[in-house]
């Protein structure tokens, strides 16, 4: 994606943003050469420095098929987004525009077909989601489960680049405490992104100087 140095984020933030905003566009090419794009959750885990995402669609879902035979493929993220007024600055020579994080990770992809491993990612998907509801899962019953876990397919994501976008109008100082301010009284999204102009420091007094 277009990244203005301004605007990159680093890994720590990615994977932040990656927890909280878990659900995600998986973008292959399917056998035509068109780009293909299955919404879904997906789980983030580090392994010694290798950063892996665990997903699964439905057997019919042709998408495992394109991941089969061409591996490489790319997962996005998309963070609290939100407007922004250009009444935000002092002049008025100024255009709106629209404030975002994303996460976008190019992958190589590989399929779990072990029957164990699948059960052994769904259960990491339910501890992200819902971890009561692992109980009532190991209650269905083996016939059940292993019914389930053959209408789907998993599969792990290794992730070989990593690009994080947090566009906070960074570059335009005069514009923080103004936006700020919006962004605090508005919508979760735009709250959301009020929180994170706190911990990219945008509101400190420093934040208003060019530098």
């Amino acid at each position: 994606m277009y990244l203005p140095p301004q605007f990159k984020g680093d890994r720590t933030q990615a994977a932040a943003l990656i927890h909280a905003h878990p659900f995600a566009s998986l973008i292959s090419v399917d056998d035509a050469g068109v780009p293909y794009v299955t919404h879904l959750p997906l789980h983030l885990e580090d392994r010694d420095g290798q950063l892996v995402l665990l997903g699964h669609v439905a057997k019919p879902n042709p998408h495992w098929r394109y991941l089969h035979a061409r591996p490489q493929a790319v997962a996005t993220f998309l963070g609290p987004h939100a407007y922004m007024s250009p009444k935000v600055y002092p002049d008025l020579a100024r255009v709106p525009t629209w404030n975002y994080l994303a996460v976008h990770c190019t992958v190589q992809a590989s399929l779990i077909e072990d029957p164990l491993a699948k059960d052994r990612l769904l259960k990491k998907l339910i501890g992200d989601h819902e971890p009561p509801y692992a109980e009532q899962w190991r209650g269905l019953g083996e016939e059940f489960a292993h019914k389930m876990l053959a209408g789907i397919v998993a599969f792990e994501l290794q992730v070989t680049d990593l690009q994080c976008k947090m566009k906070l109008n960074q570059h335009r100082p005069e514009a923080h405490a103004a936006m700020k301010a919006i962004y605090a009284a508005g919508t979760a999204d735009e709250q959301a992104l009020a929180t994170w102009m706190d911990k990219l420091g945008m509101n400190s007094p420093t934040a208003d100087k060019e530098t």
